[in-house]
């Protein structure tokens, strides 16, 4: 059983959409219009129980998952959606041991699900032309606990990848055209390449560079996510949902033809 320590960021669920991730601190306070919690009468309680404000509201004391700090994170860019990053983890092909270059690093989202994946022997190369967003990055990062699996670097790689034989590339920036090159070059035998791009003049632009190297499988991708309401005599689609955010594009990489 996991014990809750001072110093570990919880998670609290009031409903569907209140939720908080909060560090757990004696003699802190967390306060809600809900009233207030008493953050040190949490530490050595298991994750999993119901904590009551001083208003007498419960709220659920979770670990935070990944997918929860992806969408807690702090913001400084607009980040990634749950739907997209899980299928970039997915054709991305990586686990524990990859080796992952990705640009631009923006507020650590995409970042911190990539080194989930690849500990606790990988490594994510993570570069971006803004020290501003790398700064908030790494807060975001190190209270995750996952730095340990990432090196953050300012670096314009469309001047060039200073890495070799790695497993994946995965860009998310304005022209991911001007990286194709240098991402075969720097990418293993059989590894993958992935952009997400918000327009689809980007795509058109990737796609046809990625022609003009020995890429295979370039195919691209657009998802979509929608809730469903579940009640008596109520069960229906929501009427809003997380549309278009953006297309991702992925290739694999091949070398040459045996003789």
């Amino acid at each position: 059983m996991t014990l809750i320590k001072e110093g570990d960021e919880i998670y609290l669920v009031l409903d569907h959409r209140r939720t908080y991730k909060v560090k757990v601190e004696q003699d802190k306070q967390f306060h809600t219009h809900k009233g207030f919690i008493e953050l040190g009468k949490l530490i050595d309680q298991p994750y999993g129980i119901v904590v009551t404000s001083s208003l007498g509201v419960s709220f659920y004391v979770l670990k935070p998952l990944i997918r929860d700090r992806v969408l807690k994170t702090d913001r400084r860019t607009q980040v990634l959606y749950p739907k997209d990053i899980s299928y970039i983890l997915l054709q991305l092909g990586i686990g524990p041991g990859s080796s992952v270059v990705e640009a631009g690093t923006g507020s650590g989202a995409l970042t911190m699900a990539l080194a989930n994946v690849v500990r606790p022997d990988g490594k994510v190369y993570s570069y971006d032309i803004s020290e501003r967003h790398q700064k908030t990055a790494a807060k975001n990062i190190e209270r995750s606990g996952l730095m340990p699996y990432v090196d953050l670097d300012i670096l314009d790689i469309t001047e060039g990848i200073p890495h070799e034989d790695v497993d994946a590339i995965i860009l998310d920036m304005a022209t991911p055209w001007l990286v194709i090159e240098h991402a075969w070059k720097a990418l293993a035998g059989s590894g993958v390449f992935m952009s997400f791009s918000p327009t689809i003049e980007q795509v058109i632009k990737v796609t046809e560079e990625l022609g003009n190297h020995p890429f295979i499988e370039i195919e691209t991708v657009e998802l979509m996510l929608r809730e469903i309401t579940v009640a008596p005599n109520k069960t229906r689609p929501k009427t809003q949902m997380i549309g278009h955010s953006g297309y991702l594009t992925s290739a694999r990489k091949v070398t040459r033809l045996l003789e």
